[in-house]
């Protein structure tokens, strides 16, 4: 759902409050609430959150994992006016410090992140899997992943030559993962841990 407004650009985007919680996903100038999604989509993030967080220690990485907290600057439509705040994204933990003082959005001039997840959920599933997957490959993030609970699939997207080549996942397939080699998850695992 969009809402009904005047097109904004991006530097009135980051100052735009309407008094309410709500967050919002800025798409070609207008703005995009982003839903709370179902406790599955809830429980899913976290699960992947505690799950690469346990990887990148066991790979002595210097990486984070942030749930909706870092906007991605996107292209769209030749413009630079859409930002994505995807559900998770993995950056080296200098990157993030380098954001403590300033809007928490990674710019089109700065590395892109290493590793962008999105759950899908009923309103999201066809910007997920098309728009974000353009838009991503543009800015040169070397893996995507579309996690998707209502069909208990993941799709790991890979860029190859400008192109996102992607390898689908269901049951018990183990995940293959370049960022992530070592992660030994399988799908079943990923939709069947709810939190205690």
């Amino acid at each position: 759902m969009t809402i009904a407004s005047d097109r904004l650009n991006f530097a009135e985007y980051l100052k735009y409050i309407d008094g309410t919680e709500q967050r919002y996903e800025l798409v070609n100038g207008e703005l995009i609430p982003m839903c709370l999604g179902t406790g599955q989509h809830g429980a899913v993030i976290k699960f992947l959150e505690r799950n690469l967080e346990v990887d990148i220690a066991e790979q002595n990485q210097d990486w984070v994992v942030l749930p909706a907290l870092v906007g991605v600057r996107s292209p769209k439509g030749g413009r630079w006016d859409t930002c994505r705040i995807p559900d998770l994204v993995v950056m080296p933990r200098e990157q993030w410090r380098s954001l403590q003082t300033c809007e928490a959005i990674i710019e089109i001039n700065q590395p892109a992140p290493i590793l962008v997840i999105e759950v899908v959920s009923e309103s999201t599933k066809s910007t997920d899997y098309r728009a974000k997957r353009a838009e991503y490959s543009v800015l040169g993030i070397l893996e995507y992943w579309v996690v998707d609970p209502l069909v208990n699939k993941i799709t790991v997207f890979n860029l190859e030559d400008g192109w996102y080549e992607s390898c689908e996942f269901t049951d018990n397939e183990i995940l293959r993962s370049r960022t992530f080699p070592n992660l030994k998850l399988t799908v079943n695992q990923v939709f069947g841990n709810l939190l205690k």
